[in-house]
């Protein structure tokens, strides 16, 4: 008996007239409402907020972390299988006839900007040196903290986080999207990588349900984001001479951002974004987009030429050999808290690494699948697979090597001493700006970085409105309400104030974590349908079954 044709219609009701023309109401309604909940509950009650969502982060850090680590490792080996498997890695992400929309060099540059962005100017530096001086082999006592006998294990875990399994969680929701919505003319949402499992019951509440806990996740994962870069972009105005009332020291002597610096940082940066995301992908976002491409250049150009480069490249090309061998143990290890000291330690350090990361790359999979998904389109499943794993991966390996080895090489021969690991992480880059270069060449590069660092932050923010409101919109690109952009403007940076004030950026990462954690399940029922979409469209073909939508039946470009 032949298959059944997969299914090639899935209707999503959406308003036909006022506020909410062109819109899901259930799901944009729903999603604004939680969303402004939270902003309200952070402002009005930050102690009991702080301390609510701290319980909740411990409960799941407690029980779930075995989940996020196994589900993480199944977005890796599900996205390589697919890729090797001769009869998934031929079809094609669209029609059998579609070409790419994009070369190659631009669709590489467009996955890194889109899912790296303002994490390597924080994190390339940051995380290194964080490694070097404590990592699980330091807790086992294999290596020792901030010495040379510990750089190695530095590079594994810098790699780990940001490699494979990163990329892996987008492209899951990306190919997902990719193959049912090119070749079976399924809306561009979320909900519609889930048909082979639900079918047409996605049409209603159960879909509206997924594609809320995709724009939730997206809010908070981008708010992550943005609340690193606004940290970020505060240390850079110090550095460049902005003044003292960017910080406020506590009693006892803690500095931290001043609640006037975040609220002008935010004016700024979400003030530049709305208007960007107002005028649309074809302005504002590509000018922005080449802005960061041609500052990102330079800056990676400048470590090459003033950096540690031959220490840097022996970190890139050793942690890389280091990372590959480590990838079966590392990806599979959980540590759980046993009530020894070494346990709970290896517990609380994945716990606020490793756990923390494979929720935000979870969280921000639906803002950067949607928009891999959009510039992907007549790419083979394999051709898709390896360029949105290895290439990006590779791309932050290279500015994990170079701008983190010049920190740690810079501290371990003296020259630093101590400037730079004495940094808050957020300062980490200017101090070793300060250490390589003289007073002004280090004021004109922070300015540099600044800049760099404000495109990515309004980029990354009007990227994350316009598609929040494609999901909203039941995938649908046209709707651009000017009250709904401002919203969803404003909401991102309410809630990365609200929650930074609240309890500064753990605060905003415990959210993270919780909104996550139901869009993980989204993402590994993702997977199980892609599979089961992929065998039954090779059944079909065999049998002599339709597995693509007519062209004539699809949207106009």
């Amino acid at each position: 008996m032949a298959p059944k044709p997969p299914l090639m219609d899935l209707p999503i009701k959406t308003a036909e007239s006022g506020f909410y023309r062109g819109f899901t109401k259930d799901v944009t309604i729903t999603a604004k409402i939680l969303v402004g909940a939270l902003i309200i509950w952070a402002v009005a009650f930050p102690d009991a907020a702080a301390s609510v969502l701290g319980g909740i982060n411990g409960f799941i850090l407690g029980t779930f972390n075995y989940w996020y680590v196994y589900a993480m490792a199944f977005f890796v080996i599900l996205c390589l299988g697919l890729a090797l498997w001769p009869a998934s890695g031929r079809l094609k992400l669209g029609m059998p006839d579609d070409q790419p929309e994009f070369s190659n060099f631009s669709w590489f540059s467009m996955m890194f900007g889109a899912g790296i962005g303002i994490g390597m100017l924080t994190f390339a530096t940051a995380e290194p040196m964080y490694h070097w001086a404590s990592n699980p082999a330091t807790i086992m006592g294999d290596t020792t903290g901030s010495s040379a006998d510990n750089v190695r294990d530095a590079y594994i875990w810098s790699f780990t986080h940001w490699g494979l399994a990163a990329w892996a969680s987008y492209a899951i929701v990306g190919l997902s999207l990719g193959y049912f919505s090119y070749r079976r003319g399924l809306p561009l949402t979320i909900r519609s990588g889930l048909t082979p499992l639900f079918g047409k019951a996605l049409s209603g509440p159960l879909g509206h349900v997924v594609d809320v806990v995709a724009v939730v996740a997206t809010v908070l994962g981008v708010s992550q984001t943005l609340g690193f870069g606004v940290e970020q972009f505060i240390s850079g105005l110090y550095r460049i001479g902005f003044g003292e009332w960017l910080y406020t020291t506590d009693a006892a002597g803690e500095q931290s951002s001043s609640t006037m610096a975040i609220i002008v940082a935010l004016i700024v940066i979400m003030g530049a974004s709305t208007l960007s995301a107002l005028s649309g992908v074809g302005k504002g976002i590509k000018w922005l987009s080449n802005i960061n491409m041609g500052l990102s250049f330079f800056i990676l150009v400048f470590f090459i030429i003033f950096g540690s480069t031959f220490f840097g490249l022996t970190a890139l090309f050793v942690g890389i050999w280091d990372y590959l061998l480590s990838i079966p143990g590392n990806i599979l290890t959980v540590w759980a808290a046993d009530g020894t000291e070494q346990g709970d330690a290896l517990a609380g350090w994945q716990g606020g690494w490793t756990i923390f990361y494979w929720a935000w790359w979870i969280a921000f999979a639906p803002f950067v699948g949607v928009f891999l998904a959009r510039i992907s389109r007549g790419r083979t499943v394999r051709e898709y697979v390896l360029g949105a794993l290895i290439i990006p991966a590779v791309m932050c390996f290279v500015w994990f090597a170079l701008v983190g080895g010049t920190a740690i090489d810079l501290e371990l021969n003296g020259d630093a001493n101590g400037a730079i690991t004495g940094a808050g992480q957020s300062d980490q880059l200017f101090a070793m700006l300060a250490v390589i270069l003289e007073p002004t060449l280090a004021w004109i590069m922070s300015v540099i970085v600044v800049i760099l660092l404000l495109t990515y932050l309004v980029t990354s923010a009007d990227s994350a409105v316009l598609i929040i409101n494609t999901i909203n919109a039941a995938g649908d690109e046209g709707p651009k309400a000017r009250p709904h952009i401002l919203f969803w403007g404003a909401a991102l940076a309410f809630v990365v104030g609200g929650l930074i004030i609240a309890g500064g950026l753990g605060a905003i990462q415990t959210a993270m974590v919780i909104g996550a954690l139901p869009f993980s399940v989204v993402m590994v029922l993702m997977g199980f349908a892609l599979i089961k979409g992929i065998w039954l469209d090779g059944k079909r073909e065999a049998a002599g079954v339709q597995t693509t939508v007519d062209e004539a039946a699809l949207p106009a470009e």
